[in-house]
């Protein structure tokens, strides 16, 4: 039986996540798996705590806007964590709130775009 209350989109949106452990603060490049407009599901390479806070800066691209790439920065909350294959842990985490950053706020966008790029080609 679906439990879910939004609908799911299949999306591969470019994102960063930060997150933080006893052992450090963490940073990783990814892309979204799937989204709603309650949370989204992506890959990160190392596991996180389930009820843990996450940072996500999401770049929606011009086929959403319909103009140029705009950056959103979300803060999530871990719901469930999984082992998919090594290296690779899926995380599904809830959106609890979210700004769109200005231009201005964008420090780092044109190398986040780049990242995800090359990542994609290799």
């Amino acid at each position: 039986m679906e439990r879910r209350a939004t609908r799911r989109f299949q999306m591969k949106l470019p994102m960063r996540v930060s997150w933080a452990t006893k052992s450090g603060n963490w940073e990783a490049q990814t892309e979204s798996e799937n989204i709603t407009s309650r949370g989204v599901y992506f890959f990160l390479p190392t596991k996180s705590k389930k009820g843990s806070l996450v940072e996500l800066v999401l770049v929606l691209p011009h086929d959403i806007t319909l103009a140029e790439p705009v950056r959103v920065r979300c803060q999530a909350r871990v719901r469930r964590t999984e082992i998919k294959k090594r290296n690779r842990v899926g995380v599904a985490a809830e959106i609890e709130s979210y700004q769109v950053l200005r231009e201005d706020q964008s420090t780092g966008f044109k190398a986040q775009i780049r990242a995800i790029k090359r990542q994609k080609q290799s």
